[in-house]
């Protein structure tokens, strides 16, 4: 039997949960969530990393939707608009509850899986979409967010972010509340995006195991935005997941300087370095033809998990993709249909077939769960937090 017939019929029984998807933003940009003028139930290639037809085939079992908003949104704009990205996903499930289930918790996961549908959970990526506020963050778990990244590009006022410079040093005291009180709720603290200080303090303040959404190996590939060994080594005490992401800017030395390149070509013509609409693809397509772009593949993601699987353990590691927010993908991965490349790589590697079952569903099952549990013996111990950034970092 080959590599990928067998990586199939894994994915047939441990589907793939994937961390991390962008397609609310996409159809935000591009359709203001109209699925009428969009239709994911048809193959969007060339459009969209993501579709219904791509997702059976790419043997994915769940799906944690970003519910992102741009950092350089602030305040009540900022919560607005994740409203809004929430909406937008809650419109996607009506509309196609043949193929995607809602999901809140690990038992709706199984659930959904025996049922042949996608469990459909959702991930806020930013503190900036609470606005300092604590009853923000139990409303949007209320709705149905079960991670929160806690920033993305920008610092926040209690936590500095992997891509900017030094503010608190890592979580403030307020910072350090927000982790507690995601905790006492359920909601999984997502430390993809954010500053190592801010993963050591996180680590140290949360009783709950965390992620990573889509964040790879630092020793791989020396980006700010991946894990050190050091931390990636903490999770075996703390229960908590690394999802790997596929972003070449992230995963390929050789893509770092040139994805620099070609984000300040796209702010030369007036775009945001993350915009996918066809507009922008057409600047990014022209700015390749002119300059070739290192490309990455799917032995490059496989690396970054032999050595996550080496410091983490097989336990604390998963996939998050980050299809439909970034303009490049790795040969093989081009889309969400392409997970099966991967796992048939990993096969070649000599992986087993329990480890990436591990890899692909059980292991973010077990964390959400492992979630919910501290959050229901924490909420015996003691209620809501209304504590304020004002009262805790002056």
């Amino acid at each position: 039997m080959d590599f990928l017939t067998r990586a199939h019929e894994l994915l047939a029984s441990h589907p793939v949960v994937d961390g991390h998807n962008d397609l609310p933003w996409a159809l935000r940009r591009s359709v203001r969530y109209d699925l009428d003028r969009l239709d994911i139930a048809a193959d969007q290639t060339g459009r969209l990393h993501t579709d219904l037809p791509r997702l059976r085939s790419g043997g994915v079992g769940a799906q944690f939707w970003s519910v992102y908003v741009r950092s350089d949104l602030a305040g009540d704009d900022a919560v607005s608009a994740t409203l809004e990205q929430i909406d937008g996903v809650r419109q996607m499930l009506a509309r196609y509850p043949a193929d995607l289930a809602g999901a809140l918790s690990a038992d709706d996961m199984e659930k959904a899986r025996g049922e042949s549908r996608i469990a459909s959970l959702m991930g806020a990526e930013g503190g900036h979409s609470i606005n300092n506020s604590l009853g923000t963050l139990r409303a949007l778990y209320a709705l149905g967010v079960r991670y929160m990244t806690l920033t993305h590009n920008d610092n926040i006022a209690w936590a500095d972010s992997a891509t900017d410079e030094v503010g608190v040093g890592g979580l403030s005291a307020f910072g350090e509340e927000v982790v507690r009180e995601m905790n006492r709720i359920g909601m999984l603290v997502d430390l993809s995006h954010v500053a190592v200080s801010t993963m050591r303090d996180a680590l140290a303040t949360s009783v709950a195991p965390i992620v990573f959404s889509h964040s790879s190996s630092r020793a791989i590939c020396d980006h700010v935005r991946n894990i050190p060994d050091d931390v990636l080594a903490q999770l075996r005490a703390n229960g908590g997941v690394a999802m790997a992401t596929f972003v070449p800017k992230f995963i390929l030395p050789a893509a770092v300087d040139w994805t620099r390149a070609a984000d300040e070509n796209m702010e030369a013509h007036g775009l945001h370095h993350l915009d996918t609409t066809p507009e922008a693809m057409k600047v990014h397509a022209a700015f390749e033809a002119a300059n070739p772009r290192p490309v990455a593949t799917v032995s490059t993601v496989a690396d970054h998990l032999d050595h996550m699987r080496e410091v983490a353990g097989v336990d604390h590691i998963g996939i998050g993709g980050d299809f439909d927010g970034t303009a490049f993908v790795p040969a093989g991965l081009d889309d969400v249909a392409g997970y099966p490349n991967l796992i048939a790589e990993l096969l070649r590697r000599g992986w087993s077939g329990s480890d990436l079952a591990k890899l692909t569903w059980q292991n973010a099952v077990r964390v959400l769960r492992a979630a919910e549990d501290v959050a229901r013996e924490l909420q015996t111990r003691r209620g809501p937090s209304n504590a304020t950034i004002g009262q805790l970092d002056g």
